[in-house]
């Protein structure tokens, strides 16, 4: 006999109490939404949760006051007619001035506190002569308090703390003074309206607090990120300013010399020749000497002679090229990371000093960040050049077996240099995912600079 039977009922009960845990899941997720909807303050003239990122949460402050209104109106005008002996005509004036101010706290909650309280007050001072008051709650009947602490939810949820301390005790002034008068035979309700108004308020206020806490801490990590990435990036351009300096300094220490030894290599120079030549040693010269002040800024130990020796020796080192990619890449692979390299046929020496600086830094970042976020995914790296650029393409697969990154953040150099770098020599730069898991990188890195004009040729074409 088959034991078919046996497994599916195990196959539906497991499937039941995914359901169900999926089920109670949801409830103290929709439970948290709520929380976060009523700790985010509302705009000034805006409804309660007005930013609220649900339509139904935004709907539900109108749907609570108007079942609180629908249902208050008429049990105030009944009361107050039927138990306290109020006349009709001021029973329905009254319940309505009590109640249907309510709609109007959503959005003018100090407004609607000052008609409720003028209405609460004026049929106070009637009830104060009514036939049927005796036995009863004065000056505030149930009905009253109710929609009143309606109302202190609505000023907590908007109102500024010292607005919420002026309402309280206003409330409980007025009580106080239409105390002297009380009636004989009722049931003073001033102090239970003063502590349960002060309950709300202090509730309700402490919730707005909270949400004004988080949207200024939200508003400070903003404000952080964005500082933390404009000082990446500055301090990405100062890092590729170092290294060009060398690139240029290299250029104008050779036509310093050039233009020296210019009288000593042409004889028979005339004297405005060799004053010219004097000049544009005396301009390289002074060139030099502001680069190497710019870059005494730029290092920012150079003046108080801090930085270390070992520091001071990498940036003596000659900048490295493409001619230098087979090295890092025969050292990334040493570190356990399979990288091939694919290097076109005199790629080394075709590319200008600041396109090839420039190819071996995307490169070099490129693979370190393979290693850091894919450690152990095969990697392609590819330079080619034709007669106008240079190609550089870095791509890498998956990490192998799942293996788990080696860092989980980073401080976003990587492709801030990337961009900084391809910016510098007009180039393109394309990254992004793989639809395998894996990543790409892409610089097109222009041979000549686009913003100099094309030579002619010796016809003048």
């Amino acid at each position: 006999m088959s034991d078919e039977p046996r497994t599916r009922p195990r196959g539906r009960t497991r499937a039941h109490i995914r359901t169900s845990s999926a089920a109670g899941a949801r409830v103290p997720g929709a439970l948290a939404g709520l929380a976060l909807v009523l700790r985010t303050p509302a705009g000034a003239a805006q409804p309660l949760f007005a930013q609220a990122p649900k339509r139904w949460q935004r709907a539900m402050p109108f749907l609570v006051v108007g079942v609180f209104v629908v249902t208050l109106l008429p049990v105030t005008i009944t009361v107050l007619s039927e138990d306290y002996g109020v006349g009709g005509g001021w029973a329905g004036a009254l319940g309505v001035a009590q109640t249907v101010p309510l709609l109007l706290a959503l959005t003018r909650p100090l407004h609607a506190w000052i008609v409720v309280l003028a209405a609460d007050t004026v049929a106070a001072v009637l009830l104060i002569g009514a036939d049927k008051v005796a036995g009863h709650s004065w000056p505030w009947p149930p009905m009253t308090i109710v929609g009143y602490l309606v109302l202190m939810a609505c000023l907590g949820l908007r109102e500024p703390v010292r607005t919420l301390v002026g309402v309280w005790l206003a409330t409980g002034v007025v009580g106080t003074v239409l105390g002297f008068s009380q009636p004989a035979g009722v049931t003073n309700t001033n102090a239970l309206l003063f502590v349960l108004g002060g309950v709300m308020l202090v509730l309700t206020g402490a919730l707005r607090g909270l949400g004004d806490a988080q949207q200024r801490v939200a508003e400070q990590e903003s404000i952080s990120e964005a500082e933390r990435s404009r000082r990446t990036l500055l301090e990405e351009r100062a890092r590729i300013a170092r290294e060009l300096h060398d690139v240029v300094a290299h250029h104008m220490s050779v036509i310093t010399v050039q233009a020296d030894s210019a009288p000593y290599r042409v004889p028979g120079m005339s004297e405005p020749v060799r004053e010219e030549f004097a000049a544009i040693a005396a301009s390289a010269r002074e060139s030099l000497g502001e680069m190497r002040r710019l870059l005494t800024v730029l290092r920012g130990d150079g003046a108080n002679g801090a930085g270390s020796s070992d520091g001071a020796d990498g940036e003596r080192a000659p900048q490295p090229g493409i001619d230098r990619l087979q090295q890092l890449v025969e050292a990334t692979v040493r570190a356990g990371q399979p990288v091939e390299l694919s290097l076109a046929a005199g790629a080394a020496g075709a590319a200008p000093p600041a396109v090839d600086l420039s190819a071996y830094r995307i490169v070099q970042e490129a693979l370190a960040n393979v290693v850091r976020h894919a450690p152990g995914a095969p990697t392609r790296v590819s330079v080619t050049v034709d007669e106008d650029e240079v190609l550089v393409l870095v791509v890498n697969g998956p990490a192998r077996d799942a293996v788990v990154e080696l860092e989980s953040s980073g401080t976003g150099h990587g492709l801030v240099g990337m961009r900084e770098r391809v910016r510098l020599t007009g180039g393109t730069l394309d990254t992004g995912p793989l639809p395998d898991g894996g990543f790409r990188v892409a610089a097109r890195l222009p041979l000549h600079d686009p913003t100099e004009p094309t030579p002619m040729n010796e016809d003048g074409s």
